[in-house]
């Protein structure tokens, strides 16, 4: 294929990556309105992540154990253009089951949140589908040593959708008045903001997924590609993650359980629906290091997972999306909660509404696109002194798109402006002191991330605000790194260890019901602690696995 047709193909290949973007990020603004429109708490609003990012972890468990019931790599037989076609397929079936989902609902109708979380499940079905396929399908587009290089730039786009997702979706759902907390509590209560219009935005994107999926189809330009690594079965592994499977529903079903009839809702019930959760979100990580410490005995059957190197990196995807998501998820309650009645939510701000944070959530997702857009110049191979003026001039090119793209609806102050771009400017330090090297990298923006959540843990106004919405700018840059040190080494289990590390996308489903169960019973600031412990474990990610590949003599 010439390199022509391989620009081409990436730029077609890059539109589903705005699509997850656009969608994800968008829930952020779509998890405090269902909160405030179904009267649930943060826990319950957080199970929007759980259904969406839970659908990935499903899906590719799904194609896993079919493979391995046939030998044979279903993903491979169909080629990752097929594959990135049925799953806008799937995605689109998802956004058009929102519509009979949601007709007819009314404010606190909390059943028909469940039926929202189908429809999004089915969405996340689709896309866990094409991420699937798309990640290696953008390294096989060129040489495999800038495979992570062309995932920055398709990032970079995927990025850009979720910095317009909270602005479009702010706009569909609200309009673009920006009314008072009262005034807009009136209006739900009374129906004059309905979930209409949230109907009419998925059969656009519906529409859209349908479009898109054409486009890949009958695109000549667009090689099908398939991996020419043999199936390798790992049988004790899907097992493995068939018991967690099990273990993770039994624990939600439980919590689920206990949110049906008229059961009083006291602080044993609280304080044991946040103990259940946490045995799920520590079996997953006591399901990884079993699996690899029974593998570094014995690997048959165990597959890729005999790999520290990618045991490692499976958590540190975990922790990673986890914490990426749960930091946008639980914002918007952060700005709306407020203080014993007074005027002043949890940081010591004005109390925010629905309509008035939309905002804010694209800022943060807008960090992460920051991030990337400075991770993808190196595709285009500038010289060592145009990279350098390249490395500072672009992160704020980026965030002028940002402040562009919400002038439609808000504006940010001067002073949100100077606190944000200070937080881009140590983002740029950090990339200078990384200089491409994922280990480096991992590490500064793992201890970076670190310091971010404390300053937000104990200060207040707009420090601890910025400190938080910095979290954005820290993760940017972290999955490709976590990704390609995953995958360094493993031969012909490259395909598998994919497979694995999409699976653990179910971070974003566990972590951020977590976050909320804790706002639930202690504090929002306070349940902050848990993005603290997600850069931790990536910042020692960073030292461990930098020792695993360097005593196997991996290049990363």
């Amino acid at each position: 294929m010439t390199n022509q047709n391989n620009k081409s193909a990436l730029a077609t290949l890059v539109t589903v990556f705005f699509f997850w973007g656009f969608i994800a990020a968008s829930n952020g603004v779509f998890i405090p309105f269902c909160k405030t429109y179904f009267n649930i708490d943060q826990f319950q609003s957080q199970l929007v992540d759980f259904a969406f990012y839970g659908a990935y972890y499903i899906g590719a468990l799904l194609l896993f154990i079919m493979s391995s019931t046939i030998k044979k790599d279903i993903l491979n037989t169909w080629g990752y253009k097929a594959g990135i076609v049925y799953g806008l397929l799937l995605s689109a079936i998802g956004a058009f089951v929102m519509y009979p989902s949601t007709a007819g609902a009314e404010q606190g109708q909390t059943s028909v949140f469940y039926l929202v979380l189908i429809a999004l499940f089915i969405v996340g079905l689709g896309f866990s589908l094409q991420q699937t396929a798309a990640n290696p399908f953008a390294i096989a587009l060129g040489d495999p040593k800038t495979g992570s290089h062309r995932l920055n730039l398709a990032g970079g786009i995927n990025s850009f959708g979720t910095t317009i997702g909270p602005i479009v979706v702010s706009l569909v759902i609200f309009g673009s008045a920006t009314w008072s907390t009262d005034e807009l509590a009136e209006m739900i209560t009374n129906n004059e903001i309905t979930l209409v219009t949230v109907q009419a935005l998925y059969l656009g994107v519906g529409a859209l997924f349908l479009v898109a999926a054409a486009l890949f189809h009958f695109s000549k330009k667009l090689p099908s590609l398939k991996s020419d690594t043999a199936f390798e079965p790992a049988n004790k592994a899907r097992n493995l993650l068939v018991i967690l499977t099990l273990v993770i529903v039994g624990c939600f079903g439980y919590i689920f359980s206990t949110y049906s009839g008229d059961t009083p809702v006291t602080d044993d019930l609280e304080q044991t629906r946040l103990m259940i959760l946490f045995v799920a979100l520590f079996a997953v990580i006591i399901a990884v290091f079993i699996a690899n410490s029974m593998a570094s005995k014995r690997s048959s059957g165990w597959g890729a997972m005999k790999y520290p190197q990618l045991v490692l990196g499976m958590l540190a995807i975990f922790t990673y999306v986890g914490v990426e998501v749960t930091i946008g998820s639980n914002l918007g309650e952060l700005l709306k909660q407020g203080i014993d009645s007074s005027n002043l939510n949890a940081l010591g701000l004005p109390v925010l509404n629905d309509s008035e944070i939309g905002k804010y959530i694209s800022l943060y997702w807008g960090g992460l696109m920051i991030g990337r857009w400075v991770g993808a110049i190196t595709v285009f191979n500038p010289s060592k002194g145009l990279k350098k003026v390249l490395l500072i001039i672009v992160p704020y090119i980026a965030f002028g798109v940002i402040l562009l793209a919400n002038s439609f609806k808000s504006s940010f102050t001067t002073n949100e402006i100077l606190f944000f771009a200070i937080c881009v400017a140590v983002q740029i330090g950090g990339f200078f002191l990384a200089k491409d090297n994922p280990v480096k990298t991992l590490k500064i923006f793992s201890f970076l991330g670190i310091l971010g959540m404390l300053i937000g843990l104990f200060s207040s106004g707009n420090v601890a605000l910025f400190a938080f919405l910095s979290g954005g700018l820290f993760c940017s840059i972290m999955w490709p790194c976590i990704f390609t040190l995953s995958i360094a080494g493993l031969g012909k289990y490259t395909s598998q260890g994919s497979a694995f590390l999409i699976m653990m996308i179910l971070g974003g489903a566990i972590i951020p019901p977590v976050q909320g169960k804790l706002a639930d019973v202690f504090t929002i600031q306070s349940s902050y602690w848990i993005a603290v412990a997600c850069f931790a474990y990536l910042l020692f990610y960073a030292f461990r696995t930098k020792t695993v590949l360097d005593k196997q003599g991996v290049e990363y």
